[in-house]
């Protein structure tokens, strides 16, 4: 079955071989397994652009291919750097408090108020909140990554989907999810430290001696992992008679649910299985991003996450990732001071200033004059071009959508 698949999607190998490749070649040129030729920032810079490529396959599998524009599958992404930096403070938090006992031996009691006031005296606490009851747990931490948002994302969706909200009101919705969800996480009494966030997550317990530069490559490693099993899971989901549903449902729902399909129940699965795959993209990166905060999980990040994949391609998987990829990169150039300012007489372009106008300018050329993005330079490049049909009807009327039209 597997190969079969395979063989009828030629694309899922070319990626996933892509990306062997690009992750052996920054293993050879990193400064702890091979030439030393790309530095720890930029590995871990690498890395956390595989983790944004995987979240904006979920936004493209809910998006381009079910029709449904989520503004808000950056909380999911947030959640899930959350439940993972409990567990990293906690056990960071708790080897600080053992070297400074010097060999003193505490009472659990004890081990668990100096671990509260390590983490929570910078917002004025010294208790451990209910919330974090499980955080000493890596197995429960690591359950939670995944139970978390997706029990968020299987309510909201249930309760919007049964009402049959759909399109400009249905985004509306899910930003205003992630706006409820920030202004919360923003209230040190949310348990989560408000605006001071989770911090220092980089350094990882037990692996003092591996260094941020062996730790940089692992989590490259794991990042592409993921990303890789992600394409392939949604290749696998938008292949076939399910995929087929899927973009059925998109292009016309209400003739989809006149045929008996239970068009709910494929909207509330799609949308949860992309919240899962936003939130273990999530506990990927902010290990390697080292802190979390409210602002990362504002709306203004969820319409990023559009734009990326708009940029990029929406409808094709691979759009997706070279989308969030490049706009990732480039953001990090622009905003990093390596772009030099542009002197105009009369004012001078400093990039870090302009550098969202400019991405805001690209997303609304692109929705004007090349609506496939990035991934329509491929076809450009390819030599394809939409099929030849002398004037047949593309649709099951009569008047329906014509060859000219087509190519409009």
């Amino acid at each position: 079955m597997t190969q079969g698949f395979l063989s009828k999607n030629p694309s899922v190998l070319i990626f996933l071989g892509l990306l062997a490749l690009f992750t052996l070649t920054v293993t050879v040129l990193s400064n702890a397994y091979g030439l030393d030729l790309v530095s720890t920032s930029m590995v871990k810079t690498l890395g956390k652009t595989l983790c944004l490529c995987l979240i904006a396959l979920a936004m493209d599998l809910v998006w381009g291919y079910m029709g449904i524009l989520s503004l808000g599958h950056f909380a999911f992404f947030g959640l899930g750097g959350y439940m993972i930096g409990m567990w990293l403070m906690v056990a960071r938090s708790r080897e600080i408090v053992l070297a400074s006992a010097q060999g003193l031996p505490m009472t659990p009691q004890e081990m668990s108020d100096a671990i509260a006031a390590q983490i929570f005296g910078v917002v004025g606490a010294s208790e451990m909140p209910a919330i974090w009851v499980l955080a000493g747990s890596l197995p429960a931490q690591l359950a939670l990554v995944v139970i978390v948002p997706g029990l968020l994302a299987l309510g909201f969706g249930w309760l919007a989907f049964r009402s049959r909200v759909t399109g400009v009101y249905l985004s509306i919705l899910t930003q205003a999810m992630t706006l409820a969800l920030a202004l919360y996480l923003f209230q040190n009494d949310s348990g989560l430290r408000g605006n001071n966030g989770l911090s220092g997550l980089q350094n990882i317990p037990g692996l003092d001696g591996a260094g941020q530069d062996r730790l940089s490559v692992w989590f490259l490693w794991a990042s592409a992992l993921a990303l890789g099993l992600g394409y392939l899971a949604c290749a696998v989901t938008v292949s076939g008679k399910f995929g087929s549903v899927m973009r059925a449902i998109r292009d016309d729902e209400a003739r989809v649910r006149f045929l008996g399909y239970p068009v709910e129940g494929y909207k509330l699965f799609v949308f949860t299985l992309t919240a899962l795959i936003a939130a273990i993209a999530g506990a990927l990166y902010y290990p390697q991003a080292g802190i979390i905060n409210p602002a990362e999980v504002a709306p203004i990040a969820s319409i990023y996450l559009a734009v990326w994949v708009a940029i990029g391609g929406r409808g094709r998987l691979w759009g997706a990732v070279i989308g969030a990829a490049f706009v990732s990169l480039v953001s990090t150039w622009f905003t990093g001071g390596r772009a030099p300012d542009l002197p105009m007489g009369f004012y001078t372009v400093k990039w870090v200033d302009w550098w969202q106008v400019l991405l805001g300018l690209s997303f609304v050329l692109v929705t004007l004059f090349a609506p496939k993005g990035l991934s329509g330079l491929v076809d450009l490049l390819a030599g394809l071009r939409p099929p030849r049909r002398g004037g047949a009807p593309l649709g099951p009327d009569d008047g329906a959508l014509m060859e000219q039209e087509a190519r409009q």
